[in-house]
């Protein structure tokens, strides 16, 4: 299963101890003052630049207790809060048993991932990556070729971390604990899901969370041998360097944003992209390659987010038959902002390798449709995306969290300890409790602008709430930080007193028993991401909100953000707020605070049982199943595993047959496809002479189906009388021994959505030179095959495609790309109902003992799948179903020798019969 950090890491056990502060990531909220639950912001805001230095401090983040510091006035040591420091957080704080290493996790981990430890680890040598922005490239090579001109005249310097001591620091002892990088959310899953044995050998593959350069190749075979045999863990080792440009600077700095609907407003520098998108393809490569060399054949291949958009199509070069599925935890964006990546022909391919690629959501299943069929120009159903060679599904699944070991977690003394301690501080007050990264989609400065709005508009409150909001961070955003300052000090100043502060802002995590404890005795809780792909943190606040910890506060609502994906899952249980609508979150406020107990427990219910039932373990197995069958259906559908037509068998069921009937396609399989004048049957004497003597026989119906216009299938099948046909892919059905055309779609709706769709059109005519439009009874057709700039073509073929598709949805039409053109038809009709309404003339005792479908293209899957229902339902003994070529299907039989005109089944039972 591979992911980008393992469940687990190291821990080296230093030879000469000395106090190791927890490196904390670079930026300008490393460098903020201590934090206070009195006068926050009263002196110093929180997030204000400055000189301090906290040095020496080794107990966890804590809300309560902490390092004195002297007292700034007389009326601040009257009070009963005092100043409180944020010490960094240790690693243990993070899990509730952390000497066990199948602990529970959070499972949404707020530390910086890679570069910045909590353990005694090694520290990155990889160097500086090309400048982000053009305007910065020359000034950055200017530095550097002055640093270099200036490093060949000094002596080498002998910084900490450096030279021999730190080459046999990490040749000592080590241990193995739980990791806090990486998505926990999965960690725990995974391990539910062994727990209840829906799930057998699990074995992750990673990199190990922390730089290796300086391991040397000993002591890491040692620590991938632990692994690999104590934990099912396969470590990937990659360069300090590849995993630096991978995951900080492609992953995080361009990919992360525009998944999170965040473009970029400053010129990147083609030098960082090639940099940063050269280690995205190697870490990559790496993963797959670790896979590759360790598949078992039955093995089931997990990849998951995406840090690892390119590891499906990578293994699938390798191992075609594999059973490989993607899973996205984050947000998919649009098409709109997905196209504005330089790589995104690369990274959809690459995900396209799964058999199943999933989302959160069924809106990121959508926006990975769409995007798919615009940038690659393929076929998008509601299903997934229809490729040359096969079928990709594409489903939407939320994760979910572990109940069981969350109600275990909470019991654990500290916990209890914290909820009293929080009940005894805040006594006769309403509390509102947030978590969330400060980062550009956190939504923390949308918070705070609506609580100040709240505490103006509702002043009867101001002295009776308090938000403790938890904002951490692991990237530099000065400018955030500084207007969350400017926030932080107005709200303080305006709203505070001597003997009640309304807000509470920790700019650092808090241990895990603090969190659960805040979640317990919270009123509310108030999530305004501007885009997120799951929020796990309200799943635990609902179960944290059963009473069992807090009786007298239980069943606080949820304001959750509506661009979370747990907005989706909680179906309006929540109180869903749109972060930009300041006023509209205030009032969500307030609602939530004057809400009734009977209307609490009405969303409460609802929401825990969507809590209960959608768990990760759940989540786990439904994945895992959901995989199973679609990759045993591709199976089905595999040339490879469909049998070759056996002429023999069918000549046996032909000869026994009392009534037989035949639906055969005509471009590809009885002829080549063109354009009516320059399509000509196969010998056209010989094929009206084979198909003239099938329907001689008195036990023989025969239609021909075929996307072409009533006109020109009576003008191609004329000297056939007395067959059936089949127009307009579906649309129109004429009988056999008939004059008379049934039309299924209606002129006057037709003619509407045809009308509106040429408008859509002719935009695209404009600007695809030599494009040109054809115009069917129930279909249009957007031609370009003589175009000159194919390229650009098929790029605007695919926005016209999902253009009418987004914009004529309502008018149940589709418009699909196909060989050279797209194509806009009726949803309704196609060629599977036309063969279903030519089955329901027959009455029950009347029904045809022989059917025989034959086809080579997607418009005839639908009649195959008609056929296979029909020999499921018993409703006709001898059905063969035949596709011509080599492409995946559902027929039941498979003809590579056909198309070209010569399908030779027809001719053969003629002879032999």
């Amino acid at each position: 299963m591979p992911r980008s950090f393992l469940p687990s890491t190291i821990d080296f056990h230093d030879p000469d101890p000395e106090p190791v502060t927890p490196r904390a990531p670079t930026g300008v909220l490393s460098q903020v003052p201590p934090l206070t639950l009195g006068d926050i912001g009263r002196q110093n805001s929180a997030l204000t630049k400055s000189n301090v230095e906290i040095t020496g401090i080794q107990q966890p983040a804590s809300l309560f207790k902490g390092v004195e510091t002297p007292p700034q006035t007389p009326a601040v040591i009257e009070k009963k809060d005092d100043f409180f420091i944020q010490a960094p957080l240790s690693a243990a704080a993070h899990f509730p048993n952390p000497l066990d290493p199948k602990t529970l996790v959070r499972s949404d981990s707020h530390v910086a991932e890679w570069g910045a430890s909590f353990f005694n680890q090694p520290r990155s040598t990889a160097g500086p990556a090309p400048p982000e922005t053009i305007l910065q490239y020359a000034k950055g090579r200017e530095r550097t070729e002055s640093s270099l001109s200036s490093s060949r005249r000094s002596s080498p310097s002998k910084k900490p971390g450096n030279g021999r001591r730190d080459e046999g620091r990490w040749a000592t002892s080590w241990s193995v604990v739980p990791a806090v990088q990486g998505n926990g959310g999965l960690t725990n899953a995974i391990r539910a899901a062994v727990r209840a044995g829906s799930m057998g050998d699990v074995l992750s593959v990673g990199t190990i969370g922390f730089p290796t350069d300086t391991l040397d190749e000993t002591k890491k075979i040692e620590i991938y041998e632990r692994l690999e045999a104590d934990h099912e863990s396969l470590t990937v080792y990659v360069s300090d360097k590849d995993f630096d440009g991978h995951y900080n600077h492609f992953s995080k700095t361009i990919l992360w944003p525009v998944f999170h609907y965040q473009i970029p407003d400053h010129p990147k520098s083609k030098a960082y992209l090639d940099h940063s998108w050269i280690f995205y393809e190697k870490v990559n490569q790496a993963f797959a390659d670790k896979v590759i060399a360790n598949y078992k054949r039955g093995d089931i291949i997990w990849v998951h987010d995406y840090h690892l958009c390119l590891v499906p199509g990578m293994i699938r070069k390798k191992l075609p038959e594999a059973q490989i599925g993607f899973f996205l935890h984050s947000a998919f964006p649009s098409s709109e902002v997905f196209r504005c990546l330089a790589e995104r022909r690369k990274l959809l391919e690459g995900m396209l390798g799964a058999n199943l690629v999933a989302f959160q959501t069924p809106e990121y299943a959508h926006h990975f449709l769409q995007t798919c069929s615009r940038i690659l120009s393929v076929e998008a159903t509601e299903d997934g995306i229809q490729l040359d060679a096969h079928f990709v599904n594409v489903w939407s699944l939320p994760i979910g969290i572990d109940p069981k070991t969350l109600g275990l977690a909470r019991e654990e003394p500290d916990v209890l300890k914290w909820v009293k301690e929080i009940k005894d501080r805040y006594p006769d007050k309403r509390l509102i409790v947030a978590r969330d990264k400060l980062d550009s989609i956190g939504g923390v400065r949308q918070k705070l602008l609506a609580f100040e709005l709240f505490l103006n508009q509702y002043p009867e409150w101001k002295d009776k709430v308090v938000l403790i909001q938890v904002a951490t961070s692991t990237t530099e955003n000065e400018d955030l930080a500084a207007t969350i300052s400017e926030i932080v000090t107005r709200i303080d100043a305006v709203h505070s007193t001597l003997a009640h502060n309304p807000l509470v802002l920790l700019r650092q995590d808090i241990p895990f028993s603090q969190l659960l404890a805040l979640l317990s005795v919270a009123d509310a809780l108030m999530i305004t991401s501007l885009r997120e792909g799951m929020n796990l943190t309200c799943h635990e606040f609902v179960i944290c909100q059963d009473g069992r910890a807090c009786p007298d506060k239980k069943h606080g609502p949820v304001i959750l953000s509506e661009f979370t994906g747990s907005s989706a899952v909680f179906g309006g249980a929540e109180l869903a707020v749109n972060p930009w609508d300041y006023k509209g979150c205030a009032e969500a406020m307030r609602v939530a605070l004057e809400m009734s107990e009977e209307e609490k427990d009405r969303r409460y219910v609802k929401m825990r049982d969507i809590v209960m039932v959608q768990t990760g373990e759940s989540w786990m197995r439904q994945l895992t199943e959901h995989l199973a069958k679609v990759h045993e259906e591709h199976g089905r559908r595999d040339t490879m595993s469909i049998p070759r037509l056996s002429v023999a068998k069918l000549s046996q069921a032909y000869e026994k047959a009392n009534k037989r009937l035949f639906i055969l396609d005509y471009e590809g399989t009885l002829a080549s496809w063109g354009n009516v004048s320059s399509t000509v049957l196969m010998s056209p004497q010989r094929v009206t002479d084979i198909l003239n003597d099938l329907i001689s026989d008195p036990k023989n119906l025969l239609y021909i189906m075929s996307g072409r216009t009533i006109e020109e299938v009576e003008m191609i099948f004329g000297r056939v009388p007395s067959i059936g046909l089949i127009a307009e892919n579906g649309c129109y059905v004429r009988e056999c021994f008939s004059d008379e055309w049934t039309a299924f779609a209606d002129e006057a709706r037709t003619k509407k959505w045809m009308d509106a769709v040429k408008d859509i059109m002719r935009y695209y005519l404009e600007r695809v030179e030599n494009s040109w439009i054809e115009e069917r009874h129930c279909s249009l057709i957007f031609h370009y095959e003589k175009s000159d700039e194919f390229d650009s073509a098929a790029r605007h073929a695919g926005d016209c495609a999902n253009h009418v598709n987004e914009a004529c949805a309502s008018q149940r039409v589709r418009a699909y790309p196909a060989k050279d053109c797209v194509i806009i038809e009726p949803i309704d009709y196609d060629k599977g109902t036309a063969a279903k309404h030519i089955w329901s003339k027959f009455a029950e005792n009347e029904r045809p003992d022989f059917l025989m479908v034959a086809g080579n293209d997607r418009d005839d899957e639908l009649v195959f799948r008609w056929a296979k229902n029909i020999l499921e339902n018993n409703e006709c003994p001898n059905i063969t179903s035949v596709s011509v070529g080599n492409r995946n299907t559902v027929a039941m039989s498979t003809l590579t020798n056909g198309t070209t005109g010569r399908f030779a089944p027809v001719p053969y039972l003629l002879k032999t019969h």
